[in-house]
């Protein structure tokens, strides 16, 4: 069996030989000093990178759930198009998509539900509920892009599992199914901040 080093070991000691270089350099020409600072700058940012957790990348600012503009047409949105939701025995958002599902793994959730509502649902209803609907893509559009680093390590059967249903179930539903997520944006918001922030 072979025994591996401990988390950050290898960045040690690559820190430790940087520095040596750059003590050794202090005699030699400038470009030997910046050659020397630059593998040190590149091992302890390998140092760093070892020390972030995977899901250090699920994090969301708290400050994109603050700006009272885009909170007011999100919900704005999400209100006008619950009116045109016929079907209030399915709920999209609730309980069962967290279930089976770590707190740790729930931003990363989160975002497999942002993107699928994104690219299958509010892009093909992008003409309608306006002046709402742009905005609010352009908003979690933002949103997906600084979320686009988080990825779990392990297994995200449970995750892929309610993903999944959810889909389903939009796709079942057809249209109105596409209606009822943009009905629950409201929901998509505030599990998005819960999960993530």
């Amino acid at each position: 069996m072979k025994l591996r080093s401990p988390p950050g070991y290898q960045s040690l000691t690559l820190v430790r030989s940087a520095m040596a270089v750059l003590q050794k350099s202090m005699s030699f020409s400038l470009m030997g000093t910046l050659a020397a600072s630059c593998l040190l700058l590149a091992a302890l940012w390998a140092q760093e990178a070892d020390a972030l957790p995977v899901s250090s990348q699920c994090k969301l600012e708290v400050s994109n759930f603050q700006q009272p503009y885009i909170v007011n047409r999100t919900f704005m949105l999400a209100k006008e198009a619950s009116l045109a939701d016929n079907n209030t025995d399915v709920r999209l958002i609730g309980e069962k998509l967290f279930r089976g599902v770590t707190a740790k793994d729930q931003c990363y959730l989160m975002k497999q539900v942002l993107n699928f509502t994104l690219e299958d649902v509010l892009l093909p209803q992008s003409d309608r509920f306006q002046p709402y609907m742009q905005e609010v893509v352009s908003f979690l559009t933002k949103l997906s892009n600084q979320l686009s680093s988080c990825h779990i390590s392990g297994d995200d059967q449970h995750v892929q599992k309610n993903v999944r249903m959810l889909k389903e179930t939009v796709k079942k539903l057809g249209e109105s199914g596409e209606i009822k997520a943009i009905g629950e944006l409201d929901l998509l918001f505030m599990s998005l901040r819960n999960a993530c922030v």
